[in-house]
C-alpha cells in the first residue's frame, strides 16, 4: 500500500522564491527544480537568500506538528557573517536578543550558539559572497526552536555582524546530508516522522497535558472537600462567623 501523503527534502538554492508561482518572470521558484504534485507545498520558509533544507508535502498534519511552538523541533544553520566573531555576541545570541517584527519588539528564546574553527563543507553559492582580503568572516552553527521572520539575520545584526550566508543544515534528526543545490529526495511517512521525532513529541506533550490535568482534579478535589467540611462543622469558626460572632442560642 502506498503513502496517502507525499513527502520530499529539498535543497534550495540561493536567490530562489519559497513558492510555486513566479511574482515576476525573472524569478527562480521552487517549480524551475521540482516536479511534484499540484497540491504539494513547503512546510516553513526560508527566504530568497536563504539556502538548504527544505521539507515538502500534501500532508496538512505535518505542518501543524513542524510549526507549532509547543512542538519545539531544532533547526540548525550555518551562519557565515562579516568580521571576526567575539565570545560575548555568542553568549548574547544564546540568552537571547532584542529584535523587531511587524508587531513589535521580540526577545528571543535561549538557544545554542559556537563559533566553527573551519568553514563547513558546502556547495558554492550561485553567486559567490564578495570576498574582502582586509575583512575575515566567521561561521556560527546556530541552533532554534522556533522560526520569526528573518530572525537568524536580525539576531546576528543585534550584536553587530550582518549575515553573508544563511544555510539551513538539519531540523530535529533529518540533515541535508550529500544533497547539493537543487536536488531532492522522496521519503516514506514513517521515515520522516521518525526522523522528526513527532510521535515521541506529541507523546511528551500529551503526557505533560495529563498530568497537569490529574493535577487541576485532585486540587479541585481537595478544594471540594475543605468546603464541605466547613459546612458540616456546626461549631465551625465559618458558622459562628455567619451568627456575627455571638454564641448560637440552645
Amino acid at each position: 500500500m502506498t503513502d496517502k501523503y507525499s513527502y520530499y527534502l529539498f535543497y534550495k538554492p540561493y536567490n530562489v522564491l519559497n513558492q510555486f508561482t513566479k511574482e515576476r518572470p525573472e524569478h527562480s521558484t521552487l517549480a524551475d527544480f521540482l516536479k511534484v504534485e499540484k497540491d504539494v507545498y513547503p512546510v516553513g520558509r526560508l527566504d530568497k537568500d536563504s539556502e538548504g533544507l527544505l521539507i515538502l508535502t500534501n500532508d496538512p498534519s505535518l505542518n501543524a506538528a513542524l510549526l507549532r511552538p509547543a512542538k519545539g523541533h531544532n533547526r540548525v544553520y550555518a551562519v557565515q557573517v562579516d568580521g571576526e566573531i567575539q565570545e560575548e555576541a555568542l553568549r548574547k545570541v544564546r540568552i537571547g536578543v532584542d529584535i523587531k517584527l511587524d508587531t513589535g519588539t521580540y526577545r528571543t528564546r535561549p538557544c545554542e550558539a559556537k563559533k566553527l574553527s573551519k568553514e563547513p563543507l558546502l556547495p558554492e553559492r550561485n553567486p559567490p559572497i564578495r570576498y574582502r582580503a582586509a575583512i575575515p568572516t566567521s561561521w556560527v552553527l546556530i541552533t532554534l526552536q522556533e522560526g520569526k521572520n528573518r530572525q537568524v539575520r536580525k539576531m546576528m545584526a543585534a550584536v553587530g555582524y550582518p549575515v553573508l550566508r544563511l544555510v539551513r543544515l538539519q531540523i530535529e534528526d533529518v540533515k541535508i546530508g550529500k544533497l547539493k543545490a537543487g536536488e531532492s529526495i522522496k521519503l516514506s511517512r514513517e521515515e520522516l516522522f521518525n526522523l522528526l521525532k513527532i510521535e515521541t513529541i506529541q507523546k511528551t506533550i500529551e503526557r505533560k497535558t495529563s498530568s497537569q490535568n490529574t493535577s487541576q482534579r485532585s486540587e479541585k478535589s481537595s478544594t471540594t472537600a475543605v468546603q464541605h467540611s466547613s459546612k458540616k462543622g456546626k461549631g465551625s469558626f465559618v458558622e459562628w462567623r455567619k451568627q456575627g460572632g455571638r454564641k448560637p442560642k440552645k
